[in-house]
C-alpha cells in the first residue's frame, strides 16, 4: 500500500464529517445542467468515494456513472451514502495518477482531487488519465481550490488555482486543447464552518 493511499484510508476511516462533505452537490448540478450533460451521458466521478454526487445523479436519473477513488474506506462509505441504488453504479478503486480507463465517457468530474497535485509528475499522469478516458466532444468538470484558498487540505498540500491557470493546466498535462465554456467561482462551507473557496471550470473536448 502506497503511502497516499494510507493517508486517505486513514482520513476516511476517522469517521465523521469531513472538510469537503456537502449534503447536495448544487453546484455541480447546474454546471452539469447548464453544459447539456443528459441522463444518458456517461459520467466519472473522480475523488467521488463520498456519494454525493452519485447520489444525487441517481435520483435525477442518469443511468451510466462510475465513481473513482483511491480509497477502498471512501468507496465504502459513498456506496453506504447512494444506499441499495449504489449496485446502479460502478465504483472503482483506482488511483488516478497511474489509473488507465478501459473506457471512455462523456463527462469527467473531479471536485478536489486535481488540487492535491502539487508534483508535475503526478499532474501529468493524471493527465494521461484524462486523455485516455474522455472522448472528443467530452465534458470535464474540474474544482480546485481557488487561488485565495486554503494552502493544506487533509494535512497534505495543494494547489491553488483561478479559472484561467486550472484550465491551461489541464491542457497542459493531457495534450488536449480543452475549450473552456464555464467558470464559477464557489464558496464551500465546511460542516465545522470554515469557508473554503473553490474555482470551477467547465471544458469541452475538441470534437
Amino acid at each position: 500500500m502506497s503511502d497516499l493511499v494510507a493517508h486517505w484510508e486513514r482520513v476516511y476511516s476517522s469517521g465523521g464529517a469531513h472538510s469537503w462533505d456537502q449534503y447536495e452537490p448544487t453546484v455541480t448540478l447546474r454546471l452539469l445542467e447548464n453544459a447539456g450533460v443528459r441522463r444518458d451521458t456517461s459520467v466519472i466521478d473522480v475523488g467521488g468515494g463520498d456519494g454525493a454526487l452519485t447520489a444525487a445523479l441517481i435520483r435525477r436519473g442518469y443511468r451510466d456513472l462510475t465513481v473513482l477513488d483511491i480509497s477502498e474506506q471512501g468507496l465504502a462509505a459513498g456506496r453506504r451514502r447512494v444506499g441499495p441504488a449504489a449496485e446502479r453504479a460502478t465504483w472503482v478503486v483506482a488511483d488516478v495518477r497511474s489509473w488507465r480507463p478501459q473506457r471512455t465517457y462523456g463527462c469527467w468530474h473531479d471536485r478536489a482531487v486535481f488540487h492535491f497535485l502539487v508534483d508535475p509528475g503526478d499532474r501529468a499522469g493524471y493527465g494521461v488519465a484524462l486523455w485516455a478516458g474522455t472522448t472528443p466532444g467530452a465534458v470535464a468538470v474540474v474544482g480546485t481550490f481557488a487561488a485565495d484558498g486554503p494552502q493544506m487540505c487533509s494535512g497534505l498540500p495543494v494547489a491553488r488555482y483561478d479559472a484561467a491557470s486550472l484550465a491551461d493546466t489541464l491542457r497542459a498535462v493531457s495534450g488536449v486543447d480543452w475549450q473552456r465554456q464555464d467558470e464559477v467561482s464557489e464558496e464551500h462551507h465546511t460542516p465545522v464552518g470554515a469557508m473554503q473557496p473553490f474555482t470551477w471550470v467547465v471544458l469541452r473536448r475538441p470534437g
